[in-house]
């Protein structure tokens, strides 16, 4: 039976020979999401723009919500902080829901030809990645249009959802392993990511809880990508660099936890499916 290693090193190795085909796989599939339809892969734009819109006028009109940021807030400040938040949820929710059955709806991978199967975990995480940068183009414009300016923290973005990226690669491996032996866990994951997205400082600022609740809030993982996010995009903050770093060691952590468990049980896979 063919051994598959479970070292850190091989995620960077199995990414770097397979990068080809990781980059033709999410191509496909992001203009594969829109084929057919009219307006193709413009939806990618358009459907940001569209929550956008509508988060602004339910929560400025509607609701009349602010966020507290100081006197001086316009009403569509609540929209566009809130916006951050989706974008951040909206990459991690829509990576683990796909997880369980990335195996089960490529079968044909793992019975018929040889085929890297760690690498269809990526792709995903590729595609949700696409469209949370059409997301953030979007809010950046916005920002530009109703604020007249865009804070230079912006360029630490990227760093700032770095760990995520890890975290979410790791529990994208580890369901999709899982989902072949545990088919419930579909169901699972949609009930885990909606959880997550009212337990997570989305809606709400962290100050708006009492305060014997807030500690127990940084135990999600989202909620420090996420304030750390409005922080760069929004009010112009630079990350807290010790709390990063070690967002950062966890994500890694979980990386490679979530991918040794992919590699021991995939050696079962074509005996269940």
């Amino acid at each position: 039976m063919q051994q598959f290693r479970t070292s850190p090193r091989e995620i960077a190795v199995s990414l770097w020979r397979n990068r080809n085909l990781v980059i033709a796989l999410t191509k496909r599939e992001v203009v594969g999401r829109y084929r057919g339809s009219v307006m193709g892969i413009a939806w990618s734009f358009f459907n940001p723009v569209l929550m956008l819109l509508v988060y602004t006028f339910v929560f400025s009109v509607v609701f009349k919500a602010r966020w507290s940021v100081g006197g001086g807030e316009s009403k569509t400040v609540f929209a566009i902080v809130l916006f951050v938040g989706m974008i951040v949820h909206g990459l991690f929710a829509e990576c683990l829901n796909r997880a369980p059955g990335l195996i089960l709806s490529n079968v044909n991978y793992v019975k018929k030809v040889i085929f890297p199967l760690e690498i269809l975990p990526c792709v995903a995480l590729g595609s949700a990645l696409f469209h949370t940068a059409i997301s953030l183009v979007v809010l950046l414009l916005a920002q530009l249009i109703l604020n007249q300016q865009l804070m230079w923290t912006v360029l630490l973005f990227p760093c700032v959802l770095l760990p995520l990226v890890f975290a979410t690669m790791g529990f994208a491996w580890f369901l999709a392993g899982l989902g072949v032996y545990v088919r419930d866990i579909g169901q699972i994951t949609g009930m885990v990511t909606t959880v997550l997205l009212f337990l997570s400082p989305v809606f709400y600022p962290i100050s708006a809880l009492p305060e014997q609740y807030q500690a127990w809030l940084y135990l999600n993982p989202l909620t420090f990508i996420i304030e750390e996010g409005r922080n760069t995009l929004i009010f112009g903050k630079v990350p807290d660099i010790g709390t990063w770093g070690m967002m950062l060691a966890a994500g890694m952590l979980i990386s490679w936890a979530g991918f040794a468990w992919f590699q021991k049980t995939r050696k079962g896979f074509a005996d269940v499916l």
